[in-house]
């Protein structure tokens, strides 16, 4: 394993406004991939092998498979073809269709790019009429993620241990607490995780234990990873479960189902310390693009 140094977030407001974007395929509502998913194709076209196309791209031999996977699955048809092994042994190769998505992948990118310098040289010549708003599209983007994860956390990585199996991710979140993930070796690396990245934390409301008081009291003896102190700011009570929600330093919230039993037994009310505590493997990490 190795440990990474935790470099400042940086502010994103400071951040010099650039335009930027990506190419991806949809179909419907499924997402069939983008650059990462396209370069793997294009590599194993280049190679005629798995093995030398994952090295190329920077992948695991197992997770340039369970990519080529997603991607069958997906395209609902098959991408990639293992070829059986003869007197000069086996390869693999693409299918007409893979082919075909290369390049229709690689004429939108280019068209893409040529919107980009257009773009960008709107921007530049806007000048301090769009001051301090690389925040606000920072903002606007990550507004587009959908999910059914109640709790959805934004923060930047400030460090990153690597593992032979999982690897453990720190985020730093607004409010100056940092929140702990454990994602796979190969999530990490088809996801481009490196310190000073931003990522979203997506946490199930079922996932989140509750404990009275702040994070030095009763929630230190928890085993759980993370363990995020706040104030309740909502709380919605029903028949069986209770919906309550922890206002956290820096504006974040975060929200717990918990049993009715659980809201009267901890003396939980509007005003009342609270802490959240979940596992670091209840956490999945998304990324832009």
């Amino acid at each position: 394993m190795s440990d990474f140094p935790s470099p400042p977030v940086p502010d994103a407001d400071a951040r010099e406004l650039g335009v930027g974007g990506s190419v991806w395929f949809q179909a419907g509502a499924q997402m069939l991939g983008g650059a990462a998913r396209i370069a793997l194709l294009a590599a194993i076209r280049e190679t005629g092998s798995i093995t030398g196309a994952a090295k190329a791209v920077g992948m695991s031999y197992k997770g340039a498979w369970d990519t080529i996977d997603a991607m069958n699955n997906l395209a609902g048809e098959t991408l990639v073809e293992r070829a059986a092994g003869g007197k000069g042994g086996g390869g693999t190769t693409l299918t007409p269709r893979a082919l075909r998505l290369i390049d229709t992948y690689r004429a939108i990118e280019r068209e893409h790019r040529r919107f980009l310098e257009r773009a960008a040289q709107a921007v530049s010549e806007l000048g301090g009429a769009l001051e301090g708003a690389s925040g606000d599209l920072a903002v606007l983007g990550r507004f587009g993620l959908r999910t059914s994860a109640r709790n959805q956390l934004y923060g930047a990585i400030t460090a990153l241990v690597r593992g032979a199996v999982n690897d453990e991710v720190s985020i730093a979140l607004p409010g100056g607490q940092t929140l702990a993930a454990i994602v796979t070796r190969e999530s990490a690396e088809s996801l481009g995780l490196a310190v000073g990245a931003d990522v979203v934390a997506l946490v199930k409301a079922s996932s989140v234990l509750l404990v009275a008081g702040g994070a030095d009291g009763e929630a230190a003896r928890l085993s759980t990873r993370n363990r995020l102190s706040g104030t309740v700011s909502a709380l919605r009570r029903g028949e069986v479960n209770a919906e309550v929600t922890l206002a956290l330093p820096g504006g974040v919230v975060i929200a717990a189902i918990v049993t009715e039993a659980s809201v009267d037994a901890l003396g939980l009310e509007v005003g009342v310390a609270a802490t959240a505590a979940f596992k670091a493997s209840s956490v999945l990490l998304g990324v832009a693009g």
